[in-house]
Order: structure tokens, then sequence, then C-alpha cells
């Protein structure tokens, strides 16, 4: 079960569009003191952000898979990705698999 529920996007942030919930996500991992590469989505659909628990969602038309060169991984994002943002830390992050990451 997703936990993206009607009372989470009542009082959520929504953005929708490729560009400006790419731009988004960029911004708030800044925000958060955390790499702005570390979400490589493309095609996203909707972006939500609840600013009171750091909740956030990503969901985009297919899953990906990015390899971070520098450090020769690769990651897979699902359709659907969900985590709680903290200064410097992601917490319960959902939809991201890799082997290993270094960070």
């Amino acid at each position: 079960m997703s936990p993206i529920t009607p009372e989470v996007r009542a009082c959520a942030e929504i953005f929708t569009g490729n560009e400006v919930c790419k731009e988004k996500s960029k911004s708030l991992l800044r925000e958060y003191c955390l790499p702005d590469g570390l979400l490589s989505v493309e095609d996203v659909e909707e972006l939500g952000y609840v600013k009171e628990t750091g909740f956030l969602w990503v969901k985009q038309k297919n899953e990906i898979k990015h390899k971070f060169e520098k450090v020769g991984k690769q990651v897979s994002y699902a359709t659907e990705i969900t985590s709680y943002f903290e200064k410097c830390k992601i917490k319960k992050l959902s939809g991201v698999k890799s082997k290993e990451v270094l960070i």
C-alpha cells in the first residue's frame, strides 16, 4: 500500500511536469544539505512534499537505471520513490535499489 494517502496529499505541496519536478527535487536536496544529483529521475509526472514531516514522493513514468560514474555503481529508481528528508539525512527510502551506495 502506498504511503501517499489522501490525507498526506491534502497537506502537501504537489508539483507536476518533468522540468518543474526535477528542479524542485534538486532544490529540496540542496535545502537538506544533500547532493543535488542524488535523485536521478526522468520523465517525472508528480513530486509531492510535506514540509512539516519532510515526506517526499516522486512518481515517474518508467523505472530507470542510472550509473554513478565516479563510484562505478548502478542504481535503479522505481516508478514511485518515497522518503523522509532531515538535515543531511534521508530516512525510510523506498523505490531505490543499489547493491552498495557510498555518499
